[in-house]
């Protein structure tokens, strides 16, 4: 597996990996799909701020995306970000989080980051698992602040301090 930067060709998949997770789970608490000048204005508007996005690549085929943007407008806030990784369905449990958050890590530790923010649906133990392994700790659980799929879900905040 290759951890790399995107680029706009990227963004079909990234499209792709974004959209199922807003239609099959709580990971993304949209409930409207995007379409593909939405990702490129956000993709455009992260390279632009020097934010990294990065995938994860598995014989030709992007698998996976992780990303870090910041965690509140204030500038106060400004060391401190708040990271996202998604993974295709076909290929959850192989890897691609693995590969692509110690890379993101990396980037944070090499920046002006401080403090990696990562806001976990309290029910999604695989995510919450893979950042306790590189060394997040729950901060926080905020119950019942979003809603979808026809219920509450609670968030929960884990904290990596560089």
């Amino acid at each position: 597996m290759i951890v790399r930067d995107a680029g706009h060709d990227d963004l079909p998949a990234i499209l792709e990996i974004h959209n199922d997770a807003i239609r099959t789970t709580t990971a993304i608490w949209d409930e409207h799909e995007v379409d593909l000048a939405d990702r490129r204005a956000w993709f455009d508007a992260r390279r632009s701020a020097g934010l990294p996005v990065l995938v994860a690549e598995l014989d030709g085929d992007v698998v996976g995306f992780a990303t870090y943007g910041p965690w509140r407008p204030r500038t106060g806030y400004r060391f401190t970000v708040e990271n996202s990784v998604y993974v295709h369905p076909d290929h959850q449990g192989r890897g691609a989080a693995n590969a692509l958050m110690p890379v993101l890590i990396e980037r944070a530790r090499a920046g002006e980051v401080h403090s990696i923010v990562a806001g976990i649906e309290a029910t999604n133990t695989s995510s919450i698992a893979l950042h306790e392994k590189l060394g997040f700790q729950q901060v926080a659980l905020i119950p019942e602040v979003g809603f979808k799929f026809g219920r509450w879900l609670d968030l929960a905040y884990l904290q990596l301090l560089l």
